[in-house]
């Protein structure tokens, strides 16, 4: 067996990596590790910790965030691939005091129940508005060539969009009918 020889500090900030993100319309400038993941970015170098950090592994939906307006699971990607793309996270959503529509929704529905979940549900349900918008299929969807408008998905396929975000508090009910409030606020009705 061979000798492990763990790194320095000083080691380690040599192999740092200068670049830039943008993050809800602001060029912010890291200095990190290239292994450092957009979550880890975000939240311990940034101080943007509305994004969760629940399983860490894909599973949870809980670091939700949008790269390019497509809703993407921050703990799995590295912060140094989206140098060139447009982030956002839950708190770049709000325009000052005006919450964001789904925002609106989830509080009207009462969409949450202990909170960590709700930022990664919130971007999740935003994207996948704008997904059904341009007649995205899900997997519910019965005829994949025929997928429904946005005015005409149905529960299931409400579900089936959004099952990549858990809550373990169960609010499920109430986040689905938070998503349907938020569709009517869309089209201009409630």
């Amino acid at each position: 067996m061979g000798v492990i020889t763990i790194p320095s500090e000083a080691a380690l900030q040599q192999a740092n990596v200068q670049f830039q993100l943008n993050i809800n319309g602001q060029t912010r400038t890291l200095d990190l590790d290239p292994r450092t993941t957009l979550l880890d970015a975000l939240r311990e170098h940034l101080g943007l910790n509305g994004s969760k950090k629940g399983c860490d592994q894909g599973q949870c939906g809980a670091c939700t965030v949008h790269v390019n307006g497509q809703r993407t699971l921050s703990c799995l990607s590295l912060a140094i691939a989206h140098q060139h793309d447009e982030i956002a996270t839950i708190e770049g959503l709000a325009e000052g005091e005006e919450l964001h529509p789904m925002q609106s929704a989830f509080m009207e529905c009462d969409g949450f129940q202990c909170g960590y979940c709700t930022p990664g549900q919130i971007m999740s349900a935003i994207a996948m508005l704008e997904e059904a918008a341009q007649t995205i299929p899900s997997h519910a969807t019965p005829v994949v060539s025929q997928p429904p408008s946005l005015d005409d998905l149905s529960l299931e396929e409400i579900r089936e969009r959004m099952s990549g975000n858990i809550c373990r508090c169960g609010a499920y009910p109430n986040i689905v009918e938070a998503i349907q409030y938020a569709r009517r606020l869309r089209k201009g009705s409630r």
